[in-house]
């Protein structure tokens, strides 16, 4: 329960100070991030933000800017792979006048910018190894140098970095330097694709139509079901944007007060060109929700099957015939509580 109030009220409070109804969801890896942004708000490190385009890293930021105690100071997002190389230094930690050829004036940089707040590095992984070094001094001693200039100012900023890149594997190959990767990952949070928390499908979904029909001055419309098992059987490879995006496109194009699966403009999830029946759909969504469920919560209550049960508020014996049925294996010593 004390879990529970603590999402409720990040969630409120994320509310009051940022509008961000889009931070919405009930599954469990949801709240798993939500728990890992009231941790890290706590704590005034640098946090690395990891997830494919469209998981909300942006979002969760924010988040953790609004949630921690620099919350009145500014939060300055930095598209990383949008400053051509050359001019990285001089937008980070600003310039001189003279300081290069077209420097008509002086610059104040990112830096300064972000002074007593959050600086937020987007697509961290497409800083050159240059680059990457003059981050790695900047992080270690919290100080830096504007171009053209020999003073060294003292910088009081919170950094906030973010990839879709497997850095593991850029260490690998030599495009990233082990050194900035250890300071980046003070603070770590995975987020999650939106095909691992398909529970939360419709929730958003309700949340774009309302937001959409809103703007366009139109009724909000609903999903049929079977409108909303097209939805669940889709993996979302462009995640949370994507389903954005594709609400937005069916209430441009809708003007009925239902809307049917024919309406959701999505690739067939079978690759075969064949629409599922409404029953095959389902079928398949309850399988795969069944498997998810009964894994993570044995997972949770460390393969106890007895407490994994009653958590799901299901018979033992009902707990086992669906392990059974969907060849979910445990520990022996776990499985004869």
């Amino acid at each position: 329960m004390k879990d529970e109030s603590t999402i409720l009220e990040i969630k409120k409070r994320l509310k009051e100070r940022l509008g961000l109804r889009q931070f919405l969801g009930n599954s469990t890896a949801f709240r798993e991030v939500v728990r890992g942004l009231a941790q890290l708000s706590r704590c005034d490190v640098t946090v690395l933000l990891i997830g494919e385009t469209g998981t909300g890293k942006d979002l969760c930021a924010r988040a953790l800017h609004y949630l921690g105690s620099r919350s009145a100071g500014p939060f300055i997002p930095v598209n990383c792979g949008a400053i051509p190389d050359t001019l990285f230094e001089s937008e980070m930690f600003g310039h001189h006048k003279g300081a290069f050829t077209g420097a008509v004036a002086s610059g104040a940089g990112m830096v300064k910018a972000a002074e007593g707040g959050t600086l937020f590095l987007d697509e961290i992984e497409t800083l050159s190894l240059l680059n990457q070094g003059k981050m790695l001094r900047f992080l270690q001693e919290k100080e830096f140098r504007a171009l053209g200039s020999s003073r060294i100012i003292q910088a009081d900023v919170r950094l906030i970095a973010a990839t879709n890149a497997d850095l593991k594997q850029k260490m690998a190959e030599g495009s990233l330097r082990k050194d900035l990767y250890y300071r980046l990952h003070v603070g770590y949070l995975h987020l999650p694709p939106l095909r691992e928390r398909k529970e939360d499908i419709p929730i958003l979904s309700d949340y774009f139509l309302e937001v959409y029909s809103r703007q366009y001055n139109r009724a909000t419309p609903s999903l049929s079901q079977e409108a909303v098992l097209k939805l669940l059987a889709y993996d979302w490879p462009g995640n949370v944007r994507e389903l954005e995006n594709i609400i937005q496109q069916v209430v441009v194009r809708s003007s009925g007060s239902i809307l049917s699966e024919q309406e959701i403009d999505i690739p067939d999830p079978s690759g075969n060109g064949r629409k599922k029946s409404f029953r095959e759909a389902r079928t398949s969504i309850i399988k795969e929700f069944e498997q998810s469920y009964i894994s993570k919560v044995l997972v949770i209550n460390n393969g106890n099957i007895s407490q994994a049960a009653r958590e799901a508020d299901i018979d033992r014996s009902a707990f086992r015939r669906l392990m059974k049925k969907h060849q979910i294996q445990t520990a022996p010593q776990a499985s004869s509580t």
